[in-house]
């Protein structure tokens, strides 16, 4: 593309010299002469907006400032959407989400925020299809480097002309991408890294991209290929006679589709015989998938290529193409402006796709959290129950109460004001700590298992939801039955402090009796508890042992609405306690959830809305 000057002024686009042709002798012969094409009007003409706001064609420029702040925000809406890793949608939404966020980073901004950018054409393509020999053809001298070995490009190579290099700088091209300016004999840079190549053949206005295989066997290619894509004005795809029909070529051909990308197809490496069949074939296949209006081109298979170039004319028709689309200013406007309406377009679909995907993993979020409040929620009704139906008296703590109760040293803590206090025995004491340590124990045991059954519960739930089973790990990962059992432990303990405390302010409120008669706060303690535990219901179906009942010692001291009272306190504490226990148990589950990052339920919200703001903008 040697970039000459018309009588008028401005920059053209003539065909540049072929590279010499090999003749049969081994002599060379020059190519044919330069042929001017369609003028390309200069830096101060070329400003054009592919803005396709309704309000632009009325010349409202508050409009076209509206339009692309609605872009900005629908960016902004966008790039503050995370998905949690691994879960069901966030592939597919991660996946989507940067799909868009780049196209509007690489290739909307862009062109609303500077209408005069250069036009890019991006040459993509098949594995060894000859794009970077293409590429040095149509520049008219090496910009890029061939070679047997496949991939070749393993770092993109844009030719500009050096008027132009600016515009691909870090700043406004690609912003997040590496580059390096090419000097002398063209070289390959680092994976991952833009090459800028500056060149004389390029004329102003007009830059042509060399981009990573979209078949490659690297994975890294096919992302970076895409990105290169999205952000060019002009496709010109390259595929083989071998490769034509291959998925992922037509991935990306489907792609360019969608979006009405301004396109030209290049089958290349066509052999002479049966080329007419095969070139009739990927035609056909073109028109079936919704391509029928690409141009089309087709290389022969030919081993003559010198200087990293195609010899004699094998390139002519796709340069003059290119030279046509660029050297004509309503031509070269059409082209940038049907891909970024077919962009601006496409985002109509692209951006409520990302809304479904952030819709699925918000079903997902309330699902595990679901989980997790129906878990805790029958451990807290539970124990809740098991407190007071009598679940808990049986075995030793049952029989630690007939011991102590058959015993009469809890009826002898009940003494006459003024008889010498009988003397407790070591066996007494004994008792009532034993009967102490069993109420404890037995709590502990069933909030433990309670605590256990609810985590197993919602590991469980968890693992039914793909991904979900490694969050439910880490969420547990610190969970210790051992610190568990010593919080309830101190929890229980605090508790019957507390109800002891309530004893003795509460005391005997039958003053007749309590001018009378002392008491035990610790030892009544233990027989309060002992009926809130739900010695009633199982009085009945248990063998006394002798010795009197918790309800028949407390009502010998406390009025019954004096007893109802400490009752209900007490027990609502307890419940108090176990609830909040339960609920601090839960917080791994949940803080999980939280750091897994799930969107919110408003995201998606936000992204409709942002979808209809564009619309009405535009």
């Amino acid at each position: 593309m040697t970039a000459n000057t018309d009588e008028k002024g401005g920059s053209a686009m003539p065909r540049p010299p072929a590279a010499p042709e090999s003749t049969g002798s081994g002599e060379t012969k020059a190519g044919p002469a330069s042929a001017p094409k369609r003028s390309t009007p200069g830096r101060h003409e070329r400003a054009r907006s592919p803005v396709p706001s309704k309000a632009k064609h009325r010349g409202a420029v508050a409009d076209d400032s509206r339009f692309e702040k609605v872009l900005e925000g629908l960016r902004t809406t966008i790039r503050d959407i995370g998905f949690a890793e691994g879960l069901p949608g966030a592939a597919e939404g991660e996946m989507a989400r940067a799909d868009v966020l780049h196209q509007l980073d690489d290739y909307v901004l862009p062109r609303v925020r500077r209408p005069d950018t250069p036009l890019l054409i991006a040459v993509a393509g098949s594995t060894g299809a000859g794009k970077s020999t293409l590429v040095n053809s149509l520049v008219g001298e090496q910009v890029t480097t061939t070679g047997v070995r496949r991939p070749t490009t393993n770092s993109p190579v844009l030719a500009c002309n050096p008027a132009d290099v600016d515009w691909f700088n870090e700043s406004s091209f690609l912003p997040t991408l590496p580059r390096v300016r090419q000097e002398g004999l063209a070289m390959p840079g680092k994976d991952g890294m833009l090459v800028l190549a500056a060149s004389e053949c390029m004329p102003e206005g007009v830059a042509l991209l060399d981009t990573p295989d979209v078949d490659s066997a690297v994975a890294a290619h096919h992302e970076f290929a895409s990105k290169f894509l999205d952000a060019a004005d002009l496709w010109v795809f390259v595929t083989t006679s071998r490769r034509y029909a291959d998925a992922r070529v037509w991935e990306f051909l489907q792609v360019a589709r969608d979006r009405d990308t301004s396109l030209a197809v290049v089958l290349s490496r066509v052999p002479e015989r049966g080329s007419q069949q095969l070139t009739e074939h990927f035609g056909a296949m073109l028109d079936a998938n919704g391509l029928g209006n690409a141009a089309r081109f087709h290389i022969p298979e030919t081993d003559q290529i010198a200087g990293e170039r195609f010899t004699a004319n094998t390139a002519d028709r796709i340069r003059d193409y290119l030279a046509d689309v660029a050297g004509d200013l309503a031509q070269r406007d059409r082209v940038s402006r049907r891909t970024f309406i077919g962009v601006i377009d496409s985002f109509r679909t692209r951006v409520p796709e990302l809304a479904k995907q952030v819709e699925r993993q918000v079903e997902v979020g309330r699902l595990l959290e679901k989980a997790v409040n129906t878990a805790y929620a029958t451990a807290i009704s539970d124990v809740g129950r098991s407190v007071q139906d009598g679940s808990l008296l049986r075995g030793n703590l049952l029989a630690r109460w007939q011991d102590i109760a058959a015993s009469g040293e809890l009826a002898r803590t009940m003494r006459i004001r003024g008889k010498r206090k009988a003397k407790t025995s070591d066996d007494a004491a004994a008792r009532v700590n034993a009967l102490q340590a069993a109420v404890r124990d037995s709590l502990q045991a069933l909030i433990v298992s309670a605590a256990e059954r609810a985590a197993e519960q919602v590991t469980e739930r968890w693992e039914e939801v793909p991904g979900a089973g490694a969050l439910a790990e880490s969420a547990r990962g610190d969970d210790s039955t051992g610190d568990l059992a010593r919080r309830v432990r101190e929890a229980i303990s605090g508790w019957q402090q507390r109800v002891t405390d309530m004893v003795a302010a509460d005391g005997a409120t039958k003053r007749s009796v309590a001018r009378f008669v002392t008491f035990d706060p610790t030892a009544f303690t233990l027989v309060l508890i002992v009926d809130l535990l739900g010695y009633a219901s199982v009085e009945s179906t248990t063998p006394r042992s002798g010795g009197p009942s918790p309800q028949r010692l407390l009502k010998g001291l406390f009025g019954a609405e004096s007893l109802r009272n400490i009752g209900t306190m007490a027990r609502d504490d307890l419940q108090r306690c176990v609830t909040e226990l339960l609920n601090n148990q839960r917080t791994g589950f949940t803080d999980a959830l939280t750091a897994a990052g799930l969107p919110h339920e408003a995201d998606a919200a936000k992204l409709n809305q942002a979808t209809y703001d564009l619309e009405i903008a535009r």
